[in-house]
């Protein structure tokens, strides 16, 4: 089924990765069932305000009309999400670099380790990089003792693989 969507919104549209880990799943599907309780008391809100009449002028119901439709587009964009997700299952196979393992590679003298996982998950401040970053996307099938040049910026700055886990 096609929603339709206002103008802003078709601009706002932007790939979805569908990689994602049971965990998430979870938590999507928990916050897809909290959305689905909350959605009846905003849509009477909605019609309550609909009744005060001039639509043009009543500017509670716009506020609680564009709730709503942020609702529904957020319901949607997790149904979908939950409907296509590709759940990341971690390989036992700890000599090539895969979604799931975390890394640990040397960079200027200094070891970091990070975890690769989909766009979805990403923080790179707890080490958790998307398949698709330029170093996610560098290290994928990658084996320990391998060097990749990621260019950041003006310079490049050089990975070397100590373990997959």
């Amino acid at each position: 089924m096609r929603l339709p969507t206002r103008k802003s919104e078709r601009e706002n549209i932007k790939p979805m990765d569908l990689h994602i880990t049971q965990i998430k799943f979870d938590a999507l599907k928990n916050k897809l069932a909290k959305l689905k309780i909350s959605r009846p008391k905003l849509a009477n809100e909605v019609k309550r305000l609909a009744e005060m009449g001039d639509f043009s002028e009543n500017a509670a119901y716009q506020i609680a009309k564009g709730k709503l439709r942020g609702l529904n587009n957020s319901m949607t964009k997790i149904d979908y999400l939950l409907n296509h997700a590709s759940i990341i299952k971690i390989q036992p196979n700890k000599n090539i670099v895969q979604m799931g393992h975390v890394v640990t590679v040397e960079v200027n003298n200094k070891k970091k380790d990070f975890q690769i996982l989909g766009s979805a998950e990403t923080n790179p401040l707890k080490g958790i990089i998307s398949q698709n970053s330029p170093l996610g996307s560098a290290l994928i099938g990658r084996r320990i003792g391998d060097k990749v040049k990621i260019k950041l910026n003006d310079k490049e700055v050089e990975y070397k693989i100590i373990k997959i886990v």
